[in-house]
């Protein structure tokens, strides 16, 4: 593995080294390194490209890393994942898809992502995107990542997904079915366009378990001449409780559209949805400045507080 490898693992994976537990390294759209333990197996997928990742229940306190990079201009990738967390367990997976683009060809990577959280499981996922080019190479960098999430009873999963920066298209689509009694969904969604990117922002969730619930909250920042668009819908089937809220800054000549649906099915659910788009406030760049920032630094400050 070259050192724009070991790069682009560090920044979507925080990878320095040969992690420990289990971990499956995809690069150039080939097997990079893998390692299993007693409690987490991971296993080639024979129809199709991807792996399953099949957790023993009641695994505590163990982790599975699962990036994909690209250093190659002109590969597009395509894998499905499935993850099978059994009952009980309690763990943290780590993926992220990294893409140096060193010519003038499109390189792509496609992710689909399925999470079967049996009962009383509990997960952190964790998910990086972040594109680069080589000086005087323009190939595009599009990732279009899916995640489809099946929680049961007593269920818990937190997302925490960013994408960097360097990613000039994405479709980023998540699918929620939280179906058990007392399940819970956490979203951290970051996201990071400039230039003339342009990212669509899909949540799709639906609440069936009574006592059920989902928080979700999207921080997105849109400079230069790029384009976002958030859509979440979220619907409530039963005794549930849900949260959405979407802020953004707006800079330069970009553009931002929010779309939020809810829906109630029964008389106790509570749905609550939230969006504020905006520019960086200009007292907010005064008060930095008098303290000996630029106008530029005191910007990106800001937006580094706002995404953190």
């Amino acid at each position: 593995m070259d050192q724009i490898q070991k790069d682009l693992l560090a920044t979507v994976a925080d990878i320095h080294e040969v992690p420990e537990g289990a971990y499956n390294i995809r690069a150039n759209g080939q097997l990079g390194g893998r390692n299993t333990t007693a409690n987490i197996d991971i296993v080639t997928k024979e129809d199709k490209p991807g792996i399953d990742i099949i957790i023993k229940p009641g695994t505590k306190n163990e982790s599975v890393h699962i990036p994909v990079i690209i250093s190659e201009s002109g590969l597009k990738d395509l894998v499905y994942n499935d993850f099978f967390i059994g009952d009980d367990a309690d763990v943290t997976i780590v993926a992220g898809c990294g893409i140096h683009n060193c010519g003038d060809q499109t390189s792509q990577h496609d992710g689909i992502h399925t999470f079967h959280v049996g009962k009383n499981a509990r997960v952190k996922y964790i998910e990086k995107h972040y594109g680069e080019n080589e000086p005087n190479a323009d190939g595009k960098n599009i990732m279009n990542p899916t995640t489809i999430v099946e929680i049961e009873e007593g269920g818990y999963m937190e997302m925490e997904t960013t994408q960097i920066k360097g990613i000039d298209d994405t479709v980023r689509d998540t699918k929620a079915y939280i179906r058990g009694e007392g399940s819970k969904l956490v979203v951290r969604d970051k996201l990071m366009t400039h230039k003339d990117q342009h990212a669509d922002a899909i949540f799709t969730v639906v609440m069936d378990g009574v006592d059920s619930s989902c928080d979700l909250i999207s921080r997105a920042v849109a400079k230069d001449d790029s384009t976002q668009t958030f859509t979440a819908n979220i619907t409530g089937n039963a005794k549930c409780a849900s949260h959405t809220e979407c802020d953004a800054i707006i800079m330069d000549n970009a553009k931002i559209s929010a779309s939020p649906e809810i829906v109630a099915n029964d008389l106790d659910a509570a749905l609550i949805h939230e969006a504020a788009i905006g520019r960086i406030a200009g007292e907010q760049l005064i008060k930095l400045m008098t303290l000996g920032l630029t106008e530029e630094e005191a910007e990106q400050e800001i937006i580094a507080g706002f995404l953190k």
